[in-house]
């Protein structure tokens, strides 16, 4: 019984050995983060709009029944890879007529009005998720996540982390392509 024992904290170098290489893997892609929403309606939630903003609230009933796909993005003021992304999608709504709903994550309004004056405010309606039930019904791991809804509601597409670069903007635009928020070659 005392040799089990004793092969338990090799057991536990394996494990955990196993879970660094396999993090060190080149081809492993750490945005790649699969999502249980994908083909699945919008969750149900209804969030007050941001105080201090005049852009109105955000509920499940207004990312159905659209005529075409729409982004949802989930943003906050504190984060510094939404900042970077902002530009991006502001292009998206004012240059290629792209539908934008946001949620506020975990933010102070406040902060979010300010930071909106600051950037420009791109979005057609936000919600704001003070204490982060709603990013949980989504099932964001972190800010910024950004979201394809189809015209039905249902959840197309995730992209984790900031719409930034090259390689980025190029995947996302062919999500829009695909779900049909884009055609081939506008914008880019």
């Amino acid at each position: 019984m005392s040799r089990i024992f004793a092969l338990i904290p090799l057991v536990i170098v394996v494990v955990f050995g196993g879970f660094f290489f396999w993090g060190l893997d080149p081809d492993r892609d750490p945005n790649n983060i699969p999502s249980v929403l994908i083909s699945q309606p919008v969750p149900d939630f209804t969030l007050l709009a941001v105080e201090g903003l005049e852009t109105p609230n955000l509920a499940r009933e207004n990312l159905t029944d659209n005529p075409g796909p729409v982004i949802v993005n989930v943003f906050a003021s504190w984060c510094v890879p939404c900042r970077a992304e902002h530009g991006v999608l502001t292009q998206l709504v004012e240059d290629e007529g792209q539908r934008l709903f946001g949620i506020n994550y975990k933010d102070k309004p406040e902060d979010a009005a300010r930071w909106l004056a600051e950037l420009g405010n791109p979005y057609e309606r936000i919600g704001s998720d003070l204490t982060g039930r709603a990013g949980i019904e989504w099932g964001i791991s972190g800010v910024p996540e950004t979201f394809i809804i189809g015209a039905d509601g249902t959840v197309l597409y995730r992209f984790v982390g900031p719409v930034v670069g090259e390689d980025a903007v190029a995947k996302f635009r062919e999500a829009l392509v695909q779900s049909g928020a884009l055609e081939r070659g506008v914008g880019g």
